[in-house]
């Protein structure tokens, strides 16, 4: 069987840029992805069948160009190799993995506007990314927006969703907004959410709940131990219990 690449004679990614040389322009752009590709990790520790990108390029068929992708601040795809070629991914060329595209894919919004709500909209239909996430915290005024979005590909056109956290089926996770403090410093996020709405807690904060427990049952157990004592002091022994 031939394949698409060959009959399209397509390039091979060693000969594909790995991105557009466009810098990002705020610091969510970098940290919201990781943030999310960090959770990820920890969510689905054994699953070896899928990969989060994070301002890397897509190349695909469906553009004017199979030379000029398309770059977002990340996108998760299933059902492809988590770590292809050991982890040396420096783009995602469709036609490389089985014609996977992207099922979600996410931008943030920056103050030089990148066509979120149209240029790039048009092409991640015509991609047939089903979930597309449109992240706009500081310029949603300006852009007559809301702060946060998921749009998902019905007949080929994007129809806003309702609700957050917005629950996704096909993925198997849900995804809004949250207040955190990954690395001590407070702020609002994007996380993952399990089906009944339930925020994905970070590994520091887990570790952080433990600990608080274990000094909560240490205090208990020196306040009984108090008590018992006091109570010996001023009636003797405790009384043994029969049985």
């Amino acid at each position: 069987m031939v394949k698409l690449s060959e009959k399209l004679d397509l390039p091979t990614s060693e000969e594909l840029p790995c991105s557009d040389d466009t810098p990002v322009d705020n610091e969510e752009q970098n940290f919201i992805p990781n943030f999310l590709l960090f959770l990820l990790a920890f969510i689905w520790p054994e699953r070896q069948d899928w990969f989060w990108g994070v301002d890397m390029a897509v190349y695909h068929t469906t553009g004017v160009s199979t030379l000029v992708p398309v770059v977002p601040d990340g996108f998760l795809s299933l059902g492809v190799e988590r770590r292809k070629n050991n982890g040396s991914r420096t783009s995602y060329v469709v036609w490389e993995e089985n014609d996977v595209v992207p099922t979600l894919v996410l931008e943030i919004v920056s103050r030089n506007y990148g066509g979120e709500y149209d240029r790039k909209m048009n092409i991640y239909s015509r991609l047939g990314v089903l979930y597309y996430v449109v992240y706009n915290p500081e310029y949603w005024r300006r852009d007559r927006q809301t702060p946060f979005v998921v749009y998902r590909l019905v007949d080929g056109e994007y129809v806003p969703q309702i609700g957050e956290p917005f629950w996704m089926p096909e993925i198997g996770l849900g995804i809004g907004r949250a207040h955190a403090s990954p690395g001590g410093l407070r702020r609002e996020v994007l996380c993952w959410y399990d089906e009944n709405g339930t925020r994905y807690q970070t590994s520091e904060e887990i570790a952080q709940q433990a600990q608080l427990q274990a000094e909560f049952a240490q205090r208990e157990t020196a306040s009984l131990a108090e008590l018992v004592e006091r109570y010996r002091q001023r009636f003797g022994d405790l009384p043994e219990l029969d049985g």
